[in-house]
This record gives C-alpha cells, sequence and structure tokens, in this order.
C-alpha cells in the first residue's frame, strides 16, 4: 500500500484503532474537497493497533472533539512536506455538540435549538455533566 505524503496539511496520530472513522464524522472531513487518506489498524509499538488520518490540507479542526475521543491524539501541522508544529491534547473542560443528553426532562429534549453541552467533572473518571440538567456520562475508554 502507498500513500503519500502531504505536502501542506494536518496529520491526525495516535488515534486508537477502530475511531477514525468516528473522528471523521465529527469533524465532518466528509465535506472537504480535499483528499483525506484514513489509515486503520496500523502496527504500533506504543498502542499495539492505530489509526491515522492525513489530511491534504490546511484547516482549523476541533482539537476538543480528539481530545475527548482519546488525550494521547497527537495533530501534526505539515508545511512544505515537513512537520512544524505537533499538538498534545487533553479532556476537554467543555464539550458541545458532541455528546446528547439522555435525560428525557432536559430542556435540550424540547428546545430542539438549545447546543448539547457538557461539562467534564471528574477528570480522573471521564465524567461529564450536562450543563442544563446535570445529567452524568461516563466515558468508558
Amino acid at each position: 500500500m502507498n500513500i503519500d505524503s502531504i505536502k501542506n496539511g494536518i496529520v491526525i496520530d495516535h488515534i486508537p484503532a477502530g475511531e477514525s472513522m468516528t473522528i471523521y464524522r465529527l469533524l465532518h472531513l466528509d465535506r472537504l474537497d480535499c483528499s483525506v487518506a484514513i489509515i486503520k489498524n496500523v502496527v504500533s509499538g506504543k498502542m499495539g493497533k492505530k489509526d491515522i488520518i492525513k489530511i491534504d490540507s490546511t484547516l482549523d479542526i476541533d482539537l476538543d472533539i480528539l481530545g475527548f475521543i482519546s488525550p494521547d491524539i497527537t495533530v501534526n501541522i505539515i508545511r512544505d512536506g515537513a512537520r512544524v508544529e505537533k499538538k498534545q491534547l487533553a479532556l476537554p473542560e467543555m464539550l458541545t455538540g458532541v455528546l446528547a443528553c439522555k435525560n428525557p426532562r432536559c430542556i435540550t429534549s424540547v428546545e430542539q435549538e438549545l447546543p448539547q453541552r457538557f461539562k467534564l467533572t471528574d477528570r480522573e473518571n471521564k465524567v461529564y455533566r450536562c450543563i442544563y440538567c446535570e445529567t452524568k456520562v461516563e466515558i468508558k475508554r
């Protein structure tokens, strides 16, 4: 298999194996006009297996979504064929539009135009709570 290197763009690396399509969907990469390469189940000494996404364009991506999926993901910015920046991620303090509140009495169930917003309340156990009704969501990753 041969996947060309990119001259200017972004490489999202250290994605847990099988999570690249989730990232593709959440970042709306299907709307891009540039080349996007998804490489699944790459052998990794550190992770066993991992996924990689290469985007052949410079654009702003939501680092909070990536940090939510896995704080171990790295984002490499490529310019003129060389990495010029490597971004390390962390669990975001606030998530908007990624999770949905499961509480049927939450105002977001009635007021559909309200954004689904969750605040990180327990970093160690990866617990988020709806900012409107305090419903708890535990991330099992």
